[in-house]
């Protein structure tokens, strides 16, 4: 059994069925694609607290095939995030079966840029931290940096 286990927050489940395959009988890869890239765009649109667009997917790996019945379930992660944009870690994990044994199928990084109502990107809101009185530890720190994060503390 595969050690690794899912990181990020559980952002999309959903189950492969038979009008999802290709050719060989496996899920085709663009539908776990799609799929990838609708986490990507709530994860996103989340942190950017609106719309949101996909301008780039790096480092796509299909790591296992994802068969009919498999429930596939989409993690994700902020990794960076920029004036406008944010790169997002997605993972792809089969549930086999529904109900067997979880296995990483597919992963990538997915960019994504803010945009208004006319379609032209837009700043990500910068996420702001206050506490009277309180002091943040490194790992708090290093976890608010990759959003793009600003500490104040009020004393």
């Amino acid at each position: 059994m595969n050690e690794e286990q899912p990181s990020g927050d559980l952002t999309l489940r959903t189950m492969a069925m038979p009008a999802d395959t290709n050719a060989n009988g496996d899920i085709f890869g663009g539908w776990v694609l799609s799929q990838m890239d609708l986490a990507g765009g709530i994860a996103a649109g989340q942190r950017a607290e609106g719309r949101v667009v996909t301008i780039a997917v790096d480092k796509m790996k299909f790591i296992r095939p994802v068969h009919v019945g498999d429930v596939l379930c989409v993690y994700s992660e902020v990794i960076r995030v920029g004036t406008s944009s944010m790169e997002i870690r997605l993972a792809a994990w089969a549930l086999r079966h529904r109900y067997g044994q979880r296995e990483k199928v597919t992963e990538a990084i997915f960019t994504m840029v803010a945009v208004d109502e006319d379609g032209r990107p837009r700043p990500v809101p910068k996420i702001f931290v206050e506490s009277a009185g309180a002091t943040f530890g490194p790992k708090l720190k290093q976890r608010l940096q990759p959003q793009n994060a600003f500490i104040r503390v009020q004393r």
